[in-house]
């Protein structure tokens, strides 16, 4: 559902470039909009969300769904805990719908999926763990990297249940918004998968704004 927001960007308080194929941590803080704009088009954020205060709690697909009934995410979608909790609420989307089946690729699906030769690509997976190694002050570990958004992905659902990855539906300036609905952990990698057309083939990069 196609919703746009009143929000403007110069009253961010914070705006933050992910460039191509690169990872972002930080925290929103309940009551704070956070605002994924696709700065060039066609672009995929594999994004992970956790309770701030207790990491064990983290954003849930089969929650998600199971409660909104829906295999997509846009406007209007609560974004839920493995504990039922709502993290965060999606309040725009100019983009339309996102996924959060396909999963977030690593080495051993690009050596599945692909080639041998593509295993040492660099991946979301590899983004995630760069990132948590980089700041252990959010105590996340590999055990917490598990089902994510892919912001901005279309991998649409066939007919006989499978999944494939397509062109992407967005285009430059399209945005996804959403109101934390308390102090969330947002881990971001900027998808560098040179492999299928979920980045057109081309990863660009993306923007993270904030506002109070």
């Amino acid at each position: 559902m196609i919703i746009e927001s009143n929000q403007r960007p110069e009253n961010a308080v914070s705006r933050t470039t992910v460039e191509a194929g690169d990872h972002y941590i930080g925290i929103v803080w309940a009551g704070q909009t956070l605002r994924l704009l696709d700065l060039e088009g066609n672009q995929a954020a594999d994004t992970l969300f956790f309770n701030a205060h207790d990491t064990a709690e983290r954003y849930s697909a089969m929650d998600t769904l199971r409660e909104q009934g829906e295999v997509y995410l846009s406007a209007g979608s609560k974004l839920r805990s493995n504990e039922g909790r709502v993290l965060l609420t999606i309040t725009a989307d100019t983009c339309g719908r996102h996924d959060t089946l396909g999963g977030a690729c690593a080495s051993e699906s690009n050596t599945v999926r692909y080639d041998l030769e593509k295993r040492h690509m660099h991946s979301c997976r590899d983004n995630w763990m760069q990132a948590i190694a980089d700041h252990p002050e959010y105590g996340l570990t590999k055990r917490d990297i598990t089902h994510n958004i892919n912001f901005f992905m279309n991998v649409p659902v066939t007919e006989e249940g499978g999944l494939t990855f397509e062109d992407g539906i967005s285009a430059p300036g399209k945005y996804v918004e959403m109101v934390a609905e308390m102090d969330v952990v947002v881990l971001i990698s900027n998808c560098p998968q040179l492999n299928n057309p979920c980045n057109g083939y081309d990863p660009t990069p993306i923007e993270l704004l904030i506002w109070d």
